[in-house]
């Protein structure tokens, strides 16, 4: 634990979690004061369950000791926000045990320079098939592969008929269109007594792709519009 004068001479702080017994870094995180050390004392005073602390407990019970670092200190409190948010895009969440990215991350974090120039000079959406849009805010990640895009797509909606005039399903985030499924097929899905719908389909052809991602879809769905689901054409 830090002493007194070490938590003033520190102020926010960036740190990360080293697994000793492979040299993986498991868990990036800001904070202040003994921060830090909280995830160690959690993990040996508290019964809950997750992958970070699971892999603390294991690091402890194999006869060695979590590494600790600091990254980054004598940091404002925004600072440390987006250096923390920084790194953890640069590991990869799929590489750490946190449960989220970092503050801001999905505004201003890593991405692609298709998606930079789609953030500030994006074409307006103007498909030339009968479309569904869906908006999947809160299932999307920015390094999703195009299986877990058309998974977290094509279920569960509560949608009506016209979804059968409709030839392509695309998922958007955050005013954008992210990928282009061809719709094969509905089918029902049972889901607390609800009427909701699914499909089967697959990857588009590449220059609908090409054509129909990374457009803005501003004048489709109107701000805090809370129905997930626009058609376009159908």
């Amino acid at each position: 634990m830090f002493s007194q004068s070490v938590i003033e001479s520190l102020g926010y702080y960036v740190y990360f979690l080293k697994d000793p017994r492979n040299d993986e870094v498991f868990y990036v995180g800001k904070g202040i004061g003994n921060r830090i050390f909280n995830h160690l004392n959690c993990a040996l005073e508290v019964p809950d369950n997750s992958e970070k602390l699971d892999r603390i407990r294991d690091i402890v019970e194999s006869g060695q000791e979590v590494i600790h670092y600091i990254l980054r200190h004598g940091l404002s409190e925004s600072s440390s926000f987006e250096i923390e948010a920084a790194i953890i895009d640069f590991i990869g969440m799929g590489n750490l045990s946190n449960l989220q990215g970092g503050h801001y991350s999905s505004d201003f974090g890593l991405k692609t320079t298709n998606e930079i120039k789609a953030m500030y000079q994006a074409e307006e959406f103007e498909p030339d098939a009968p479309v569904i849009l869906i908006n999947i805010n809160k299932l999307y990640r920015r390094d999703m592969t195009s299986e877990q895009l058309y998974e977290a797509t094509r279920k569960s909606w509560v949608i009506g008929e016209r979804r059968n005039s409709a030839t392509y399903a695309i998922p958007t985030y955050k005013g954008l269109t992210r990928e282009v499924f061809r719709i094969h097929e509905w089918f029902q899905v049972p889901e607390h007594g609800k009427n909701r719908w699914g499909f089967n389909g697959s990857l588009a052809d590449e220059d609908i792709r090409k054509n129909y991602m990374y457009k803005s879809i501003k004048n489709h769905f109107k701000k805090g519009a809370a129905n997930p689901i626009k058609y376009v054409g159908c």
